[in-house]
């Protein structure tokens, strides 16, 4: 077969390769949606790049994948005082250059943004290059980095249907949050089998997010020796955060971050004790997982978590402990709720309609290329 060059490659059925550049960085929310998209995009005869911070927790999440990765420096814009606001917008400065030097060597169809700090600067040179770009926005409002994008975008596709009041009108679209394939094929035994449980005994998975949550591990610790009671606890508790003393508890397992069995321990889970992060939420909904959700307080958020996990326990989705209310006793009482009332929760989920977000998201970035 004689290959030739457009802008990309040719692929076997003889179609010119598009090229796109993913983004997003910062935490796994900003990542894992990007990660859904891969194997659609590769059907529809995308090659792929993506750009991201050079130090993120997106650097080791996209290093299973063989797509070339760019690193560009980055920085946040914070509303509050922090020493690093004088360092970071020479940072922003520098990716926008880094990041346009990409685009300017790559000459990408298209770029897709999840969203983060490091997607400012990626967004902004697109502009400047004439790329059009496509906008994810996961959470209940969107937040600074998108804000700041969100002029310089072709099209938003947005997680919530409260969220398309916030966004301009001609740009927005329901989507839903892409969820990755592989959470789908969990299996529960092997789940088990990893974690040494007893198939008989009811799963409580506890994700405190990909930087782990202080609060949340020291609550569910606090009663811990009530919930093995019953209970079997898998604990994902964030880089750092493992507590030595535990390690030998039968009916407790804790790991900083998983990724290859997340899908075999999700499918052993009963429930789920998580903090409310939009993409993390989304993954619950699509699984039908009972959830008690414990989102980031005012004082250490904007507030998205909690709109985030109002919408789903309005939707009757799951069950919401504000942080400032958070006790062992409400964890506890949370927890029997829940469980005793699970097969509820997985019916509201499953007459959702917030599904077939990779599909939905995939067209619009293939109008926006043709």
């Amino acid at each position: 077969m004689k290959w030739q060059k457009r802008s990309g490659k040719i692929c076997n059925g003889g179609t010119a390769l598009k090229k796109i550049i993913l983004t997003g960085g910062g935490t796994a929310g900003h990542v894992t949606p990007n990660i859904a998209l891969i194997p659609e995009l590769q059907k529809r005869d995308y090659e792929i790049y993506y750009i991201g911070s050079k130090d993120g927790i997106e650097t080791k999440l996209m290093a299973d994948f063989d797509i070339p990765y760019y690193g560009i420096s980055s920085g946040k814009l914070r509303r509050y005082f922090d020493i690093k606001n004088f360092t970071d917008p020479a940072r922003i400065i520098k990716g926008y250059a880094e990041a346009a030097k990409i685009i300017k060597r790559i000459k990408p169809d298209v770029i897709f943004s999840k969203g983060g700090f490091v997607t400012v600067p990626v967004v902004l040179a697109a502009k400047r290059r004439k790329v059009p770009c496509v906008l994810h926005e996961s959470d209940l409002s969107p937040g600074l980095a998108n804000k700041l994008c969100i002029p310089s975008a072709k099209a938003i596709c947005a997680n919530f249907p409260e969220t398309l009041s916030h966004l301009p009108k001609e740009k927005a679209h329901l989507t839903g949050s892409p969820i990755r394939k592989e959470l789908f094929s969990g299996n529960r035994l092997k789940g088990l089998d990893f974690c040494g449980f007893d198939a008989g005994k009811p799963v409580i998975l506890v994700i405190g997010g990909s930087l782990g949550s202080v609060r949340v591990n020291e609550a569910v610790r606090d009663i811990l020796p009530q919930l093995l009671e019953r209970y079997q606890v898998i604990h994902l508790c964030g880089k750092d955060k493992l507590d030595e003393s535990l390690h030998d508890t039968k009916g407790y397992v804790q790991f900083e971050y998983i990724q290859k069995e997340l899908c075999d321990l999700l499918d052993a889970a009963d429930i789920v004790i998580s903090r409310a992060g939009a993409n993390a939420i989304c993954e619950l909904l699509a699984l039908h997982k009972p959830n008690i959700l414990i989102p980031l307080s005012l004082e250490a958020s904007r507030g998205d978590q909690i709109l985030n996990a109002e919408s789903f326990e309005k939707q009757g989705f799951s069950y919401v402990i504000r942080e400032e209310d958070l006790t062992s006793e409400r964890l506890l009482q949370a927890v029997k709720e829940v469980y005793s009332n699970k097969n509820t929760y997985i019916s509201a989920m499953k007459d959702s309609d917030q599904h077939n977000a990779v599909s939905r998201v995939a067209d619009i970035i293939d109008e926006i290329v043709s």
